[in-house]
């Protein structure tokens, strides 16, 4: 197997929901989570690395957790279970849970982080920010510029819909079956800055899309460019923001490598002078909206062909496409065993269902989340 001396870096950000362990009603104590965490000094400690990995959110009612910069997929899961670990022994001390959960299943009126940004943006969107108690996995690849990541960004549109299908997660609301297996798709895409874009051709027309965007007076600032893929503020990255946070940290280690390889597959294409597929943004709504409607359980929009063809297919299509970028890397064999374990006992969605299947109690699918979102 082919190894690469130099694997893009990536990192995963996880945002989870605190639970009562009893009700699994959604509690807003994210802060005294984090003021215990640093108490007790419950920080990021793998390989003899410090981070701190907990941040608040949106809401109280839920944690971010993040990885330091990670080279391999060992590294990468050591850090991802750990963190989660860190979250569920900080809210454990005050005696809530965390699962990693992308809606929560019991009905719930989140409350907002004390925050000036966060109060503009409630003035802003009224309503909307009630329904924004939504948990996604993040994940970072590093690129060598600006401009790499932008035809990153161009090049990789058409394969982001199968990452929803694999991670969704979200079932529930309002303790009701949505029907879909990633009701948060449908609450984010509320807002007006998100989803999928055009073809940008360079990172100057990025830059100027943005400052488009924000002449609008439509979005307060840039942190709220929510496209489905970008390039990160802070980091020399681009931030993929489609994925449902995982129920298993496999499946977050499976995101994080899968998109790395998205990555890799765009750049040696945009370096080699391979154009980007000029698919349409309302076409990839359409792609995007098939995936959280219905995972794997049914058909997908095919990346290539753009008609309907079975999830299985579609996987594999996925698989395909980036395995020379995955054997480059040394991935090639854990991401198939990767991808055909959810393919085998299905994506978050289907766990949940089947929790509440066999219990008929939706406090048993959080139970049940709580459960899998540290040992699994």
């Amino acid at each position: 197997m082919a190894h690469h001396t130099h694997c893009r870096t990536i990192g995963v950000e996880e945002e989870l929901l605190l639970v009562d362990p009893d009700t699994g009603v959604p509690q807003s104590v994210s802060g005294s989570v984090i003021r215990y965490a640093r108490r007790h000094d419950e920080l990021f400690l793998t390989g003899g690395r410090r981070s701190k990995a907990l941040e608040t959110e949106l809401q109280r009612e839920q944690l971010e957790t993040a990885t330091p910069v990670c080279s391999s997929l060992a590294e990468l899961s050591e850090h991802v279970r750990s963190a989660r670990m860190a979250a569920a022994q900080s809210a454990a001390g005050v005696g809530v849970a965390v699962a990693a959960l992308a809606t929560s299943p019991v009905a719930v009126r989140p409350s907002l982080t004390p925050s000036q940004r966060y109060a503009r943006m409630a003035d802003a969107y009224g309503p909307a920010m009630d329904e924004k108690l939504t948990c996604g996995c993040h994940v970072h690849v590093g690129v060598e510029s600006p401009e790499e990541g932008v035809a990153v960004l161009d090049r990789i549109r058409p394969w982001l819909p199968p990452l929803l299908a694999l991670s969704a997660n979200s079932p529930f609301w309002q303790g009701a079956d949505t029907g879909y297996d990633s009701w948060r798709h449908q609450v984010w895409g509320r807002w007006p800055s998100s989803g999928p874009t055009e073809l940008f051709g360079s990172a100057r027309a990025y830059r100027a899309t943005v400052e488009g965007l924000l002449a609008t007076g439509a979005i307060l600032d840039e942190g709220m460019i929510y496209f489905d893929a970008r390039l990160s503020r802070r980091y020399p990255t681009v931030e993929i923001r489609v994925p449902d946070v995982c129920l298993d940290a496999d499946d977050a280690v499976l995101m994080a490598a899968l998109v790395r390889a998205l990555v890799d597959t765009a750049a040696t294409a945009w370096r080699n002078g391979e154009p980007p597929d000029p698919v349409r943004a309302d076409l990839m709504r359409l792609a995007m909206w098939r995936a959280g409607r219905s995972g794997l359980r049914d058909d997908l929009v095919h990346p290539t062909t753009r008609r309907a063809a079975p999830a299985r297919e579609v996987v594999a299509a996925l698989l395909d496409h980036t395995a020379p970028a995955l054997d480059r890397a040394g991935d090639l064999e854990p991401v198939s065993a990767l991808l055909q374990d959810v393919l085998d006992r299905g994506n978050g969605a289907r766990i949940q269902r089947a929790a509440y299947a066999r219990t008929g109690d939706i406090t048993a699918v959080v139970a049940t989340a709580a459960d899998h979102t540290v040992t699994a």
